[in-house]
């Protein structure tokens, strides 16, 4: 749906004429101090004592200069992401951004704490979503944050937060103690499910780089992400969560596109050999991922010939479940003015904010 845009509306920009636009991946950071007041006085004390056990995401970048973050990102009094007043000007005004969808990669370090303490973490990050930028700004909604490796915990949350329109989705990363289809894992997928929510994997966690070692340069570890995304959905599938809960759906953040098609005709062919090693998949891994999994765009790949990004879509048969992303307010940032003309026309309406729209139960803009 094209439409001029009009002035004073929410998701709308003075003079541009444009699509509904729905970001999936924007990236907010609670400051320390708004989680520790947010903390019970006993979680307060080993805050301050000990911090978290886990770097967070920018700590641990090889590319660790700026954090990893825009250069004009960066608020006054506060982290990156921090800044409700940033977040308007420099993406949802500026862009005519009908809606946002809030990813806080806080929490995918807190997995590995203690597991009450590593829960009041996440409890404490779901409410300063709540208090600084969903309730202030109509036009955003929030992740669920849980405490990723105590699954009842996890679920506990999740289902303190269910019925809460303002969060769209349960957050997960693709790095866990083990794989995450396993069903240690699973009482967050029932809960889930249970909430009428999808599950959406973000890139990062505990173990971001399991089986290639850890990288020495950036370039390494932003083309590898790819690769732990195809590992999770290969998990989530195999590991037999989809039979499990047929109504369970699955959105993959930052991780491309282009990898998914060869990936399901690997496992199609050699699931017709080996069926009889997963017999809860009654039919080809294809099919499951078509049916259940989204994909979001930043970081898609971008060959030198656009037509060659056509035709891997094309192969994906997934224009329905793919979602423009700009990653804000990180350096590698996609603008929403620049990212349609990566996609054939036909699917630019769809994947800029349509089918986002569709997947959270979004009204799309006038």
């Amino acid at each position: 749906m094209t439409s001029t845009a009009v002035a004073g509306q929410p998701g709308s920009a003075p003079g541009r004429t444009g699509y509904t636009i729905v970001d999936t991946d924007i990236h907010p950071a609670a400051p320390a101090a708004a989680i520790r007041e947010r903390l019970p006085e006993k979680h307060r004390a080993r805050w301050d004592l000990f911090g978290s056990r886990v770097p967070g995401p920018p700590e641990i970048y090889p590319r660790v200069r700026n954090a990893g973050f825009r250069l004009d990102s960066w608020p006054a009094d506060g982290p990156p992401g921090s800044d409700l007043g940033m977040i308007r000007d420099q993406l949802l005004d500026e862009f005519g951004v009908t809606h946002g969808i809030l990813i806080p990669l806080q929490s995918h370090s807190w997995g590995a704490e203690e597991p009450e303490y590593a829960a009041a973490l996440c409890r404490a990050l779901n409410e300063w979503q709540i208090d600084t930028l969903l309730d202030a700004e109509p036009r955003l909604r929030g992740s669920i944050t849980i405490p990723i490796e105590a699954p009842d915990l996890a679920a506990e949350e999740i289902r303190r937060h269910a019925g809460d329109p303002r969060f769209v989705q349960v957050l997960l990363s693709t790095g866990g103690e083990l794989g995450f289809g396993r069903r240690r894992y699973w009482p967050i997928y029932e809960a889930a499910a249970e909430a009428g929510l999808p599950v959406a994997a973000h890139t990062g966690g505990l173990e971001m780089h399991r089986g290639a070692g850890w990288p020495s340069f950036y370039l390494e570890e932003h083309v590898w992400n790819g690769n732990l995304m195809a590992a999770f959905v290969t998990g989530m599938l195999c590991e037999g969560v989809l039979d499990r809960l047929p109504e369970l759906k699955v959105i993959c953040v930052e991780g491309g596109i282009a990898w998914a098609a060869p990936l399901m005709w690997a496992l199609d062919d050699a699931w017709e050999q080996l069926r009889g090693d997963v017999p809860h998949l009654v039919k080809p891994p294809s099919e499951y991922i078509r049916e259940r999994f989204w994909f979001t765009t930043q970081p898609i790949e971008e060959p030198d010939d656009p037509r060659d990004l056509d035709k891997a879509l094309a192969h994906l048969g997934m224009d329905e479940r793919i979602m423009f992303a700009s990653d804000y307010p990180h350096w590698d940032f996609d603008s929403p003015r620049h990212a349609p003309r990566l996609f054939p026309a036909a699917l630019r309406e769809g994947v800029m904010g349509a089918n986002a729209c569709r997947l959270y139960g979004l009204p799309e803009a006038p």
